[in-house]
């Protein structure tokens, strides 16, 4: 299990093209793969985010105890303020359909957390991702700044953007700056869409190995890729 899923960990969260037309079935090339991931995305009321924090802290053991958490972040800077994301793994769907009967029933976790803190919520969203077929799963090498940068892309999958994705994405690992932590690729949720999580020492290297990056031709070529 991975270490950056402190509930204490702030994220930077990108920002993030106008949503498109979401469906609740996509076709690509990791349909048929097993392990995938859920990306939950909840916006909290401004009065009860620090009290949502001060739950999940108490009790996050009752939900991992289902299944494995990767990430649990708040939102420090960029995009809409008061929101955590969380991303869980699933070794298939009937994995994950078997976990969320077990939640159901699980009567510790769904009166102790979960209906004390839908009052607190102000908005729900959810996504199934896949990695791409070129990224894996990294491990930060210690605590840090999060970015989760997300991408509008244009359709067709990673067969269409895939490699020259890659080459940009690399042209920001290869400087130094950040770790990649993964490249996700949506298959639930709004289409063609993919997210990259990135893990920085600090803001501040962050700012200034993105600004140096810009100037690099891989990364300006990629940007022909999104709408």
């Amino acid at each position: 299990m991975l270490g950056l899923r402190s509930c204490l960990t702030r994220v930077l969260a990108a920002r993030t093209l106008a949503p498109q037309m979401c469906s609740s079935f996509a076709t690509g090339p990791r349909q048929y793969d097993g392990t995938f991931y859920e990306f939950r995305t909840y916006c909290l009321k401004p009065s009860k985010m620090n009290e949502y924090m001060e739950k999940i802290k108490k009790n996050i053991h009752l939900r991992t105890a289902h299944s494995e958490l990767v990430g649990f972040w708040s939102v420090e800077f960029g995009g809409r303020m008061n929101k955590v994301f969380h991303i869980w793994k699933y070794d298939n769907f009937a994995h994950r359909t078997e976990v969320r009967k077990a939640l159901a029933k699980d009567r510790e976790w769904q009166e102790q957390f979960l209906i004390p803190s839908l009052a607190l919520i102000d908005k729900q969203e959810f996504e199934i991702a896949y990695l791409v077929p070129w990224s894996k799963l990294e491990k930060p090498p210690k605590e840090g700044v999060y970015e989760l940068a997300t991408f509008q892309m244009k359709p067709g999958g990673p067969a269409l953007w895939g490699e020259p994705f890659k080459r940009a994405v690399n042209a920001h690992v290869n400087r130094g700056y950040s770790k990649l932590v993964g490249v996700f690729h949506t298959e639930y949720g709004t289409l063609n869409r993919v997210h990259v999580l990135w893990w920085n020492e600090s803001a501040d290297s962050r700012a200034a190995g993105r600004h140096e990056s810009h100037e690099d031709p891989r990364v300006v070529a990629a940007g022909k890729l999104f709408h």
